[in-house]
């Protein structure tokens, strides 16, 4: 018995000493289930099995902070999760992990191999499809960019004047605007694209690419956008149908507060005037369609709809009242090209008030040639249009161009306001002369000229010695029996015009002797509509005519002792300080 215990204590003793020696490892045991792991740029997670008889820890190369092992040490069977995090360029990356038994110091390898990125671009959705019509601010839509480059968004030259990419990044999220500085991991961007109403009848098309901006870049793939935009019902010109349609679509446009009613006639439609026989200048093709359309409240942000074109039967479009029409710049006519003009040539008179109105372009795409009234009044302008010309209006006989101030300020020395915050005509560097000079093809003058409220500063031409002004002559005077003899060589200004206003501007200086001594001042309600200015100009002059007569009667009888004066005539009129007017 004694002998069987000290041979189990030798056995045991021997046992002991072959675990502990370090070179000896017949007994020991680590493993792993993989030595080699390929995975793609996007990274992700690989599972490895470690099978050891005891204690391990795994260890990462020095060039290896991409990797995370989980759980990086543990003591027999244990499956681990290789962490691999994508790719930051387009080079591959290897790296070893070893699997290190504590006790024995056996090791193995595990081997991985990343690849780098290729440069692409992908789009959420390649097909998009578009209505005909949106609201304004409503006309756009969003795709979804990944991609690990930088680019620019190529539309066909044939897709240019109806989809464009918004530009104003600024004005929107962060999440429009791409970020590469993690090199070349794709990234996700969003890009926005503005569309126009569709008016044609027929079906848009557009293929968008996006092509690297640097010429470095080769994009192993790039996905195209497939856009494609419905056809508008077809409005058949010259037609009383086509007249209805246009109308319902002027009006949806305009976001009008009062839309037509489709359950009715168009001959029952608010502010429409249908031709009819018995109408004065009613042509017999006219019949039924549209002569005169009222507009009023609407909501537009843009210029004159494009279905307006198909009024051609119309003599008066009468369009008022637009929505914060005092923070909009519209350009009126921004529809109409020289190759698909607005063409109405029977249009008389136009009204476009209150409207918002900055811009008034006329090259080849616009054509009035029988336009005799103009009203623009109370809208946006900083100057008098360049277009508004005898050239473009042959036969335009009355302009009204009032109240363009976007604000009302009295001291234009002392203000907050920017000049382009104002309105008003105020950089006009004088008074428009060019207006007081009109001459329409007939030889004529304006007969109405409004000017009224504006910004317009400095002395009224004279006019005095100016050899492109006519002047009056004896042979005039003598015929007439109520014209002076001291008109003779004044300046023939506005000589048949019975509407002139220029009151409530910042004019300054001597009244000029054409105005004085106009024959058809007494008509022209001079106290009122002439001679009170108000406040003062940016350079601190005081507004008002030096010369102002205290009475028209006692001044003006001086002159016209003969003539009837105007029923309307004023006397003893004064202005304050303020401008306000006291009788």
């Amino acid at each position: 018995m004694k002998n069987n215990i000290l041979i189990l204590a030798v056995v045991a003793m021997a046992a002991m000493a072959c675990t502990n020696d370090p070179t000896s490892a017949s007994d020991v045991n680590v493993d792993v289930n993989r030595k080699e792991i390929a995975v793609g740029a996007s990274g992700g997670v690989e599972k490895v099995k470690i099978e050891a008889s005891g204690n391990w820890v795994a260890s990462l190369g020095s060039n290896m902070p991409w990797v995370t092992i989980s759980p990086a040490n543990g003591r027999g069977s244990v499956t681990c999760d290789f962490i691999i995090d994508s790719a930051l360029t387009i080079n591959s990356r290897q790296g070893v992990v070893t699997i290190k038994h504590l006790d024995s110091g056996e090791e193995r390898k595990i081997t991985i191999d990343q690849s780098g990125y290729e440069y692409a671009l992908e789009v959420d959705r390649t097909n998009v499809d578009v209505k005909k019509y949106a609201e304004y601010g409503k006309r756009y839509f969003d795709v979804t960019v990944k991609t690990n480059f930088a680019f620019k968004v190529v539309v066909p030259e044939s897709a240019k004047s109806w989809i464009s990419r918004e530009e104003s990044i600024t004005k929107l999220p962060k999440s429009y605007k791409l970020d590469l500085n993690r090199g070349v991991r794709p990234r996700e961007v969003k890009v926005r694209f503005n569309w126009n109403i569709n008016n044609s009848a027929d079906v848009r098309l557009a293929d968008i690419k996006f092509v690297p901006t640097s010429s470095e870049v080769v994009a192993a793939y790039s996905d195209v956008l497939h856009v494609e935009q419905e056809a508008a019902e077809p409005i058949v010109p010259d037609t009383r149908k086509g007249d209805s349609l246009a109308l319902l679509n002027i009006a949806q446009t305009m976001q009008c507060w009062n839309q037509y009613d489709t359950s009715v006639a168009m001959d029952s439609w608010s502010g429409i005037t249908l031709w009819n026989e018995r109408m004065k200048g009613c042509k017999k093709e006219w019949v039924g369609r549209v002569k005169r359309v009222e507009i009023f409240l609407c909501n537009a942000f843009e210029g004159l709809p494009y279905e307006v074109k198909y009024l051609t039967a119309a003599d008066e479009i009468y369009i008022f009242s637009n929505e914060n029409s005092m923070l909009k710049n519209i350009d009126l006519f921004e529809k109409f090209t020289s190759e698909d003009p607005l063409k109405l040539d029977n249009l008389k008179r136009l009204t476009v008030a209150a409207f918002g109105v900055s811009k008034f372009t006329i090259a080849d795409n616009v054509s009035m040639a029988n336009l005799e009234f103009l009203d623009l009044g109370s809208n946006n302008f900083q100057k008098v249009p360049e277009a508004i010309n005898p050239e473009n209006f042959p036969r335009l006989h009355a302009l009204v161009l009032n109240a363009q101030q976007r604000h009302a300020v009295s001291d234009l020395s002392n203000t907050v306001y920017t000049t382009e915050a104002l309105g008003g005509l105020i950089e006009e560097p004088s008074f428009p002369e060019r207006l007081l000079l009109w001459e329409s093809e007939s030889g004529k003058c304006l007969d109405t000229l409004v000017l009224s409220v504006n910004y317009l500063h400095g002395a009224l031409p004279s006019f005095e010695g100016r050899a492109d002004v006519p002047t009056w002559s004896e042979a005039e005077v003598v015929a007439a029996d109520t014209l002076p003899r001291e008109l003779i060589g004044v300046p023939k200004v506005l000589p048949t015009t019975k509407t002139f206003r220029i009151n409530h501007n910042r004019l300054s200086g001597e009244a000029p002797k054409w105005l004085m001594m106009h024959p058809a001042l007494d008509w022209w309600v001079p106290f009122s509509l002439i001679f009170p200015q108000e406040g003062r100009f940016s350079d601190g002059t005081k507004a008002g005519f030096t010369n102002e007569p205290p009475s028209l009667v006692e001044y003006y009888t001086k002159w016209y002792p003969n003539k009837k004066l105007a029923d309307s005539i004023e006397e003893d009129t004064s202005t304050e300080e303020d401008g306000t007017i006291t009788k």
